[in-house]
């Protein structure tokens, strides 16, 4: 029984809206020359005087995390801005050593653009390019936390939703496809594990009304739930939970919400499962935005060819997924084949080369592991040699275990290992049928089943070192000719 009662489903809307925040995997930080990898890093090593905002220390902006912005934009079909510029947030924490943040507010790089997830389209507000503040690490036991400001100065690009998702799970999968994306076109691995992407969801329940006017519902008693932001998810699993969670009770108190609508911020606890009051929400005006005195504005259609970054883009995995179920593989499959880029690559030469095998080829790499290592020409010509032999499955196993470099063909190791019976081969069969005399008696009356029992002998009399098919054949042609 779910802890909140709920209102009557079709009365009501769910309005989710993210703000996704996610590292750029540029060789230097944001501002400066430190180096952007702090993975596996001691705390606090890698930092310098412009990390902390030093007097006398002057901003320089990273043109790869710019233009790594700029490529995210174009596969949003954002609007690339022509004239941007930065701007400072102010707020005090203790993971921000300047005691303000360098961000955009009013003039980001990319304006609007969009994402379909399940047939539904995502629009986005706006892609920006902001730094990344440090980490405070909460050691249990202890009444204090401690700071680590290796992350400090990380190139963030921030991209916020319109709130078109309707529900919690259309949000998990709208961030998986996103962080398809994002890795497809090289900006990002965006391993939420690793804090390579964040999420803060925004979410309200609507009542449904008629009327087209946001004006007229907001101003009617309890057309509006609180609109609440959670802070800090980081993971698809959490972020499904905590709007799960928000939604039962936004919608069971939903009633009693004030005529003005008002914003408060949560957070998260995994381990309940719940969310919990952090603060009211903050408006634009509490941040004291100006813009950054150090660092000039930028004009990204002269500093950038827009249009060759664009051509520069790959096929996006969204496009990807559409031929792949064109071609008859199950979608469910293919975020399985998507996720990995080696993968990727090899099904985006597959639909060109082969569009016919593509459904058979993914169907073996996802029943085999070990096959993800073949390059193209080997899954070609290993799916040429299952069509052609009808060669079963353990046999296909350990014809692609066999395979040590990328000059091998499946197809030279199936004709060496097991589709060459050899010598040996005829006296074990001799023995086995002379030792079955009943089953090959069964065999010559008609009753063909016990082939299978013969078969199956000579396979464990040799380890599942021959093919089974050929085995069938030659034991068919001793009985016959017995």
């Amino acid at each position: 029984m779910n802890e909140f009662t709920t209102m009557d489903s079709t009365q009501l809307t769910t309005r989710i809206g993210l703000e996704i925040h996610v590292q750029l995997n540029t060789k230097s930080k944001m501002f400066c020359g430190c180096s952007n990898d702090a993975e596996d890093m001691k705390p606090n090593t890698i930092l310098c005087p412009i990390c902390f905002g030093m007097p006398g220390t002057l901003p320089v902006p990273n043109r790869e995390a710019v233009e790594k912005t700029v490529r995210i934009g174009l596969a949003l079909n954002s609007k690339i801005a022509k004239f941007s510029k930065f701007d400072r947030k102010h707020y005090f924490y203790p993971d921000l050593p300047k005691g303000y943040q360098i961000s955009q507010y009013d003039m980001p790089f990319c304006i609007g653009g969009e994402s379909t997830v399940a047939g539904e389209t995502i629009r986005f507000n706006r892609v920006h390019l902001e730094e990344d503040a440090g980490k405070l690490l909460h050691l249990k036991g202890v009444n204090y936390s401690i700071v680590d400001l290796n992350r400090a100065g990380t190139p963030l690009a921030e991209m916020v939703t319109e709130p078109d998702i309707t529900s919690p799970e259309m949000a998990r999968e709208f961030l998986k496809e996103l962080r398809d994306l994002l890795r497809s076109i090289g900006v990002s691995d965006a391993d939420m594990e690793k804090g390579q992407m964040r999420c803060d969801a925004n979410i309200s329940i609507t009542r449904n009304s008629k009327t087209s006017d946001q004006r007229l519902v907001t101003s009617n008693p309890a057309a509006m739930s609180v609109i609440v932001e959670i802070k800090n998810l980081n993971s698809f699993k959490f972020v499904e939970k905590a709007l799960s969670y928000e939604e039962k009770r936004l919608t069971e108190d939903f009633e009693n919400w004030p005529i003005k609508v008002t914003k408060v911020t949560r957070g998260f606890d995994s381990n309940s499962g719940k969310t919990y009051v952090l603060r009211e929400k903050e408006e634009a005006k509490d941040y004291r935005y100006f813009p950054e005195p150090d660092i000039p504005p930028i004009y990204l259609h002269e500093e950038f060819n827009i249009e060759e970054i664009k051509k520069s883009l790959p096929v996006l995995p969204a496009q990807i997924k559409e031929k792949l179920i064109e071609f008859g593989v199950n979608p469910d499959d293919t975020l399985v084949l998507l996720k990995d880029q080696k993968l990727l690559k090899s099904i985006l030469e597959l639909i060109e080369k082969k569009p016919d095998r593509v459904a058979k080829i993914s169907k073996v790499i996802l029943n085999l592991v070990s096959a993800r290592k073949l390059n193209i020409r080997q899954l070609i010509d290993l799916d040429e040699t299952i069509e052609t032999n009808q060669v079963p499955s353990n046999i296909v196993r350990q014809i692609v275990d066999d395979i040590s470099s990328e000059d091998q063909m499946p197809s030279n190791i199936y004709l060496g290992k097991f589709k060459n019976t050899g010598e040996g081969l005829s006296d074990i069969l001799a023995m086995i049928l002379k030792d079955n005399q009943d089953a090959v008696d069964k065999y010559k009356s008609g009753k063909t089943q016990v082939l299978g029992f013969l078969v199956g002998q000579v396979m464990k009399s040799t380890q599942g070192k021959f093919d089974p098919n050929q085995i069938r054949k030659e034991i068919i042609e001793k009985i016959n000719l017995a």
